[in-house]
């Protein structure tokens, strides 16, 4: 961490927030995905975060901001439709289709959108104190 923590903090709210509108981004392009190269419908992604801490001199932990710690496959099972013309179709006319819901992808993309914007507006904040500081100095 560098002395502009605040920017440090914001900046890794910002690519946190890019990789999941790319994994939400991912998951609504393969929404009607039924094969896959490992096989099967493809399996809607999501992404976890971690914080990030630092010590200060008395030992306290200090947010220092978030990073995606992994992208992992929603277990929920599989929607299935009958269309007994896909090729994908089993002998009963059943297609294993993927777990993304379009709508609830949408309302991610909107949150992670939002707390994009969110970090944006902080970073502009930290950078208008300081060339506000700055000219305080000079004063």
């Amino acid at each position: 961490m560098g002395d502009y923590s605040s920017f440090d903090i914001s900046a890794s709210g910002i690519f946190a927030q890019r990789a999941r509108l790319d994994v939400i981004a991912n998951n609504i392009a393969n929404a009607e995905s039924t094969r896959t190269p490992t096989g099967g419908p493809y399996r809607r992604q999501q992404i976890s975060f971690q914080a990030l801490y630092r010590k200060s001199i008395a030992g306290v932990a200090i947010p220092a901001g978030v990073q995606v710690s992994g992208v992992i496959e929603d277990p929920t099972d599989y929607r299935v439709v009958y269309d007994p013309g896909h090729p994908d179709a089993d002998s009963q006319g059943y297609v294993r289709m993927p777990n993304v819901n379009i709508v609830e992808e949408m309302v991610d993309m909107i949150s992670a959108t939002r707390a994009y914007e969110a970090n944006v507006t902080a970073l502009n904040a930290t950078k208008a104190m300081i060339s506000s500081a700055i000219e305080i100095g000079r004063a």
